[in-house]
This record gives structure tokens, C-alpha cells and sequence, in this order.
């Protein structure tokens, strides 16, 4: 009985689960000087690279036309996909149905046969 192992439902759940696993250490000047230029760096090569793109007004004023293109194939696409769907649906019941029909008319016939047959020892 000593080892079981009672859990206490009094003790309260921890608040923080992370709290002392943080790295409390702050980093070097030297360091953060490295980050600094580091994301001065990459901003100014992403904002070269933005200005190379040719046309950004036109891009700019055609993007909601495009979007109203996306959604009219979109919808389109769907319109159709519904269809072949409902055509696959169709021709499954169709085969289901041909089944029941032929297990139906098979079952008959063994009926009819099983009476109509006659034995010889009475």
C-alpha cells in the first residue's frame, strides 16, 4: 500500500510554464551593433530589389481586376467540379441500382426453382 501513488489534486497548476527556462542572459552591444546592421542590410537590398520591378503602377492598378478574375475561374472551376460530381453520383446509383435489380431477379429464380422442384423419396 506504501506505493501507491496518490496524485494531490489540491496543488495548484503551474502559472508559467517557461518561466525559468528563458535565457535571462543579455546580449553583448557588440552583438546587438551586428544585429542592427545585419537588418539595416536586408531591408535596404529589399527595397533595391522592389525598385527594380518594372511597371508597379500598372501592377498596381490591374490587381483588383485580377482578383475579380481569380474568382470568376474559381467560381467556374467549382460550377464544373460540382457537375462531375453529381455525374460520378449518378452513374454509381445507376450501377448500385443494376445490382439490386439483378441480385432481385436472381433471387426470384431461385425461388421459382427451389418449389417446382420434386423428390423422389417420399
Amino acid at each position: 500500500m506504501a506505493d501507491l501513488n496518490i496524485p494531490n489534486l489540491n496543488k495548484k497548476s503551474d502559472k508559467y510554464l517557461f518561466k525559468n527556462k528563458l535565457n535571462q542572459r543579455r546580449k553583448s552591444s557588440k552583438t546587438l551593433i551586428k544585429e542592427i546592421f545585419l537588418m539595416l542590410s536586408v531591408s535596404i537590398l529589399i527595397v533595391y530589389l522592389n525598385s527594380l520591378i518594372p511597371k508597379k503602377s500598372l501592377l498596381f492598378g490591374n490587381f483588383f481586376v485580377n482578383l475579380e478574375k481569380i474568382f470568376i475561374i474559381l467560381f467556374d472551376f467549382f460550377s464544373y467540379f460540382f457537375q462531375i460530381i453529381l455525374v460520378l453520383i449518378i452513374l454509381m446509383t445507376f450501377l448500385f441500382s443494376i445490382i439490386l435489380f439483378l441480385g432481385s431477379i436472381y433471387r426470384i429464380f431461385k425461388l421459382f426453382k427451389r418449389k417446382t422442384k420434386k423428390f423422389p423419396y417420399k
